[in-house]
């Protein structure tokens, strides 16, 4: 047996706020999962530290499903983004340590590689379309295959996506939400005109997408998506509020554009109809928000079934350690579509120190032991948390509406 003697919970801020679970075994082998959870990160720490951490103790590392099982099936109060991405964090940490183990990088024990590489998308934003355009010219220059193309729209003081920094978006921007104003109309005028624009200045060889982010209703959406039909979009990200799965059906009655959904997820009654009516085309779930890479790895191959293929959300509300166990999920699983890739800041890279790289529009997870990843912790300790809120949106008329 291989005893779980102590597991703790860091949190730390280099530019935004991340959550860590670190595990130790009787062996001395540690592992780290994270446990960010965007907005709300101290509802996961409580979590683990008051419900999960003291059941964890002394339980054998290496039972990966039944500790699983434990805290799923054994909390009456089950599922949800707090208790999911808790779950999520301890999954992590002990197919680190199992990796470590056994001498090989996760993925090897996920089966092996299914590919070279994981292609990645980044993001290009910019107030203008030109301005837009020209960003997505610096990601084919760096190599990318596959860009997101956000910009602002005119009429509207601020743009979902568009920000002045543009390798390190973080939208968690006040101490108190930040109220923002939002017009549907507007937006359905100007969106095809971005993609008009770039479809001619960017080629026909790179692979564009964009993410609505939940603004618009089902109908509205299907015109967006017939709209931009001429350009060949990768995929329409989370075009509507995905509660009611249902919508997704009108939707794909008015157009043939690849939708994608899913970042916020939590399991696969989250997504069950969408993926069993093909309602949509990719699915956006996380290692990180859907329980770990235990849980996630069940919902592809679910997902595999019905020619749905995964494309894991990896903003920067994401540690490197999700990253890391993205891409060796995203490397093992027959039915991987595209990888979201926004780069973290260097003071977020310096505190959790990787094996991972960049090349050619591609990462690779790399061959260290585990995950291959780590925190620094004496570093981490240089940055307390900040509370940090995300946005809201009011409509012209001052209506709360979705963010």
């Amino acid at each position: 047996m291989l005893k779980i003697i102590d597991a703790k919970v860091i949190v730390t801020c280099p530019g935004r706020n991340f959550v860590t679970l670190k595990i130790t075994t009787s062996d001395g082998v540690t592992g780290v999962g994270d446990a960010t959870l965007n907005g709300r990160e101290l509802a996961v720490v409580s979590y683990l530290r008051d419900h999960m951490i003291p059941c964890l103790i002394g339980r054998d590392a290496h039972r990966i499903e039944d500790v699983w099982q434990f805290f799923y099936r054994g909390s009456y109060w089950r599922g949800g983004p707090v208790a999911m991405t808790a779950l999520a964090a301890v999954d992590m940490a002990l197919w680190d340590i199992k990796a470590k183990l056994a001498g090989m990088p996760l993925y090897q024990l996920l089966g092996g590689a299914c590919r070279e590489g994981v292609m990645v998308y980044g993001h290009a934003n910019g107030e203008t379309i030109e301005d837009t355009i020209a960003e997505a010219r610096k990601y084919q220059a760096l190599g990318y295959k596959a860009i997101r193309l956000q910009s602002g729209v005119p009429g509207l003081p601020s743009t979902y996506g568009v920000s002045g920094d543009k390798m390190f978006y973080e939208p968690a921007d006040g101490n108190l939400p930040t109220e923002n104003v939002w017009s549907t109309s507007k937006y359905l005028k100007h969106a095809p005109k971005l993609f008009e624009a770039a479809r001619e200045a960017l080629g026909d060889d790179v692979h564009l997408l964009h993410d609505v982010h939940h603004r618009l209703t089902p109908i509205e959406a299907g015109r967006l998506g017939k709209d931009l039909e001429p350009y060949r979009l990768f995929w329409l990200e989370d075009a509507v509020p995905a509660e009611n799965q249902a919508g997704f059906r009108l939707i794909r009655q008015h157009t043939t554009t690849p939708l994608a959904v899913g970042e916020i997820f939590s399991h696969v009654w989250d997504c069950k109809q969408l993926i069993e009516e093909q309602l949509i085309d990719y699915l956006r779930a996380t290692v990180l928000h859907a329980g770990g890479i235990t849980n996630l790895r069940k919902i592809a191959a679910f997902a595999d079934l019905h020619h749905v293929r995964t494309g894991c959300h990896g903003a920067t509300d994401l540690s490197p350690i999700t990253m890391a166990a993205a891409l060796h999920f995203d490397l093992s699983v027959s039915n991987f579509g595209l990888q979201e890739y926004m780069r973290h800041t260097p003071e977020t890279d310096a505190v959790f120190p990787h094996a991972y790289s960049y090349k050619d529009g591609m990462l690779h997870p790399g061959e260290a032991p585990g995950l291959g990843v780590d925190i620094d912790e004496a570093l981490a300790g240089q940055y307390p948390y900040k509370r940090a809120y995300l946005p809201v949106n009011r409509l012209e008329d001052g209506t709360m509406y979705n963010w």
